[in-house]
């Protein structure tokens, strides 16, 4: 039986799993075949839809090189001083987003775990979160032997669901953390108003969301801190580094000694501090990475806002694809990801054949995540000698049925297609010939199932 066409798979074609792909740096662009809607699809023999490579990413705009050279002629590769490139970064990103402070750091991940830090997040604590998330933000929470407690979505939007996640609050609650999967901005109205009834901070998983807008205001710059991940496939990327964004001061500072192992940035002492301190530093080689790509990231917004509305239109006229919904409040979204769903009895095709007759159109889509159970995969996590001094079995089993099964989770995890950001930054006619394909999947799809 051929497998579906993977994640792994989606960023290997998308040109975002290996340099060989990255063609100097410029983007390649889609190109019309001699084929047309009304034409044999590719997957039962006819001419793929397109022709060529997607853009590459990331793309060089053009100081990296430079910026590299002064870190390394300068000998100061760490960002101990406060003097070069991290600073000059922090300062740059915390502007550019309406925030006070900027904590940079060497991963996504690590900016979650300090800002929970921070948080004295701890053992006995519940997070909740989505489960339509990369494991990364599962854990940052266990990562301080808290509970990772997942409510379940909203279907149409992807997105954590504002009144599922006020119901999963207990007494134990100590944080709200929605994610902006996908890039696509979550009810962020509906979670600071959730954060304000429960006298809870609000965190936002922001690692794919860099630029998004709600009600023009920047993501990750909206809650008591947001998270960031400049990963190589991310809008904004260095290879792997990541920050964190408060206007907080006396949470910045408590940010910063957590990411600096308990040094901070006005009291240097570890022992004044008394923090569960790590080294979670940004080196400077990153930085300088990060000011050069920042000289492209708001062109590129721009344009994957501009191709991703209209790629909504055109797939929104397609029965049985659905384009994931946008909130009222949504004044730009991020587009990491391009994402929609397969209706399977209203496309005609599950989702994991229409995978298959699109990658065979050279089109580049992904499963997306798959339906993780979440609660088992923390009951493992915990099944060591040590963990079991703080939670027992029972404990976590009667924590897992209050969980419950997550129905909408499950189905769009089931139904779910991506395309990677950077589809999205090459021409407009691009997104006919996506739109053009789907078309002509659709119309074929009994012979296909067939």
């Amino acid at each position: 039986m051929t497998r579906p066409f993977s994640r792994r798979d989606f960023l290997a074609a998308s040109g975002v799993a290996g340099l060989g792909t990255f063609l100097n740096g410029c983007a390649t662009t889609l190109v019309a075949a001699d084929a047309s809607v009304d034409d044999k699809p590719a997957i039962l023999g006819g001419k793929a839809m397109t022709m060529g490579g997607v853009p590459s990413w990331p793309v060089l705009q053009g100081e990296e090189e430079k910026l590299l050279l002064e870190v390394l002629n300068s000998k100061n590769w760490c960002c101990w001083t406060m003097k070069f490139k991290v600073a000059e970064f922090e300062k740059k990103y915390a502007e550019m987003n309406g925030a006070k402070h900027c904590i940079a750091t060497n991963g996504g991940t690590s900016a979650l775990i300090n800002t929970l830090a921070a948080l004295e997040v701890g053992p006995g604590d519940e997070v909740i979160t989505s489960p339509f998330t990369f494991v990364a933000t599962i854990n940052s929470i266990l990562s301080h032997y808290a509970l990772p407690t997942v409510a379940d979505v909203d279907i149409e939007s992807a997105q954590i669901d504002p009144a599922k996640a006020d119901a999963a609050c207990t007494e134990n609650t100590a944080v709200l953390m929605p994610v902006h999967i996908g890039g696509l901005p979550a009810d962020m109205d509906g979670f600071m108003e959730l954060g304000k009834k429960r006298k809870l901070p609000v965190v936002e998983d922001a690692c794919q969301a860099h630029l998004g807008k709600w009600r023009d205001k920047y993501l990750g710059s909206i809650g008591t801190a947001g998270c960031f991940s400049f990963q190589v496939t991310k809008n904004l990327a260095c290879g792997d580094g990541g920050a964190v964004l408060t206007s907080d001061d006396a949470l910045a500072d408590k940010i910063y000694a957590c990411h600096n192992n308990g040094r901070g940035r006005t009291v240097s002492s570890f022992m004044q501090n008394a923090v569960r301190g790590r080294n979670n530093r940004m080196i400077e080689f990153a930085g300088a990475i990060l000011l050069a790509q920042m000289a492209g990231i708001e062109k590129y917004a721009e344009i994957r806002e501009e191709n991703g509305l209209y790629l909504n239109k055109l797939l929104s006229e397609i029965p049985g694809v659905v384009p994931a919904k946008r909130y009222a409040g949504v004044t730009q979204s991020a587009w990491h990801l391009y994402m929609f769903r397969i209706e399977k009895e209203k496309f005609g095709l599950d989702r994991d054949t229409f995978i298959k007759a699109l990658s065979a159109e050279k089109i580049p889509g992904g499963v997306g995540y798959s339906a993780v159970d979440w609660t088992e995969y923390t009951k493992k996590i915990y099944s060591t000698r040590a963990a079991g001094r703080l939670y027992s079995k029972k404990f976590l089993d009667d924590w897992a049925e209050r969980v419950g099964d997550l129905p909408k989770y499950k189905r769009l995890a089931s139904e779910a297609v991506w395309f990677g950001q950077n589809l999205l930054v090459g021409p407009k006619k691009n997104m006919d010939i996506i739109a053009d394909a789907i078309r002509r999947i659709q119309k074929n799809a009994a012979q296909i199932k067939g």
